[in-house]
């Protein structure tokens, strides 16, 4: 019996202990009275987890040296180093190092202690903002079929539009077209009408004069003319008639061209006035056959003459000087213009792929490493004579004097 009662009993202490050892084995719970890390709950990005205690966090541009030892205090905090930079409050050892920015690009703002440095792409170059920016890429520039839409920003890259004609405004243009010529095939028609009328009265004119006279011989009482050995009038003498004379000594310029006009419209002038003062004297002579008009036709000049012989300013460094100039050069003429250079199709053709104005750079530098000392931009504007591209010549000559690095040589 007592046996019986000692089982219950230890069978009840038995179950008795289990939920306690239960209660003993949760975790978290404290029996003695402390709480674990585990209890302490810190505010985000404000406070940091300490021990059992929460400290504030260091401000901006500065970085935690030593933490707080009282919960809801701030611990040793100090400045970030030249260079370095924290954005955020924080419980950092160590601050940030500071963006450095590359060759291609430039500082838009500087770093300090509380900010990084931003860098953006130099002026001419640009880097696409949902791109690895490892390296700014060179703007592009528009093609003369081309309009600009936006300029290249730094990060974009220039916008070009082709430009298509309007086909209204040409066909506006003809009636316009149509007046202007039929105009001037009028004029051509009235000026050649009167030169016609004129030679017809002159030549009338001469037919009834009396006879006694050779053809172009006139004289008065006062005047004589002698004739040559093949009875053809060399000289006409007057003591009271006093024959204008007008004697011209042309004087080209190098490099001004319109002195070679004035001079034809003097002689021209001089021709006129002549004639008028021959023919308007009284005349007492047989009649004759009459003279053959004779027509002042100045001399044509040669272009080649005409145009100036350039000496650089500066050697070599002028003639690259002058490589932009020749990006005026007709798109038609350009492959005929290099190859008269001495330079092969398929160099020219290698350059297709780049744009217009590159093209013409990269093939006169490598027309001036063949011919070497030699090259001459006087060379270049020979071939565009040549290609009757003269007003070609004309704009790269006067932009290599304007701007001194050739001078024309007197």
């Amino acid at each position: 019996m007592r046996e019986s009662k000692r089982h219950e009993i230890f069978f009840l202490l038995v179950m008795l202990s289990k939920p306690l050892g239960v209660l003993l084995l949760l975790p978290g719970l404290d029996v003695g009275g402390s709480r674990t890390q585990r209890d302490v709950h810190c505010m985000e990005n404000l406070e940091y987890p300490h021990g059992n205690i929460c400290c504030l966090n260091c401000p901006a541009g500065t970085r935690l040296v030593s933490p707080c030892t009282t919960a809801r205090q701030k611990g040793e905090c100090v400045e970030c180093d030249d260079g370095t930079y924290t954005v955020h409050s924080n419980s950092l050892k160590w601050c940030i190092r500071c963006t450095t920015c590359r060759e291609d690009q430039e500082i838009v703002r500087a770093c300090i202690h509380s900010q990084d440095a931003e860098c953006q792409c130099k002026p001419g170059r640009f880097c696409a903002p949902d791109e690895a920016c490892e390296v700014c890429k060179l703007c592009s520039r528009c093609a003369k079929d081309e309009v600009t839409v936006r300029n290249c920003t730094p990060t974009a890259n220039t916008e070009c539009k082709k430009i298509h004609p309007n086909p209204g405004s040409s066909s506006a243009k003809v009636p316009w077209i149509v007046t202007l010529i039929v105009l001037l095939v009028v004029a051509v028609a009235i000026v050649v009408t009167l030169l016609w009328l004129r030679r017809r009265r002159s030549t009338d004119s001469q037919r009834n004069l009396p006879g006694g006279l050779k053809a172009g011989q006139h004289y008065n009482d006062n005047c004589s003319t002698e004739e040559g050995r093949n009875g053809e009038p060399q000289s006409l003498s007057c003591s009271s008639l006093m024959l204008p004379r007008t004697l011209v000594r042309a004087k080209p310029s190098a490099c001004i061209e319109d002195e070679r006009k004035v001079l034809f419209e003097s002689l021209n002038s001089s021709a006129s006035n002549s004639q008028h003062s021959l023919t308007g004297l009284p005349l007492y002579a047989a009649p004759a056959s009459p003279p053959q008009a004779r027509h002042i036709v100045p001399p044509q000049p040669d272009e080649r003459e005409a145009f100036p012989k350039l000496v650089p300013v500066n050697g070599e460094e002028s003639l690259r000087k002058c490589f932009e100039y020749f990006e005026d050069i007709d798109f038609n003429y350009h492959k005929r213009f290099f190859r008269n250079l001495g330079i092969n199709d398929n160099v020219i053709k290698s350059k297709d792929d780049l744009l217009y104005e590159d093209k013409i750079h990269d093939l006169l530098n490598i027309w001036v490493e063949k011919e070497g000392r030699d090259a001459s931009l006087n060379d270049l504007l020979k071939v565009l004579l040549d290609l009757n591209q003269r007003g070609t010549a004309e704009k790269v000559k006067e932009k290599a004097i304007h701007y001194a690095h050739y001078l024309c040589e007197d």
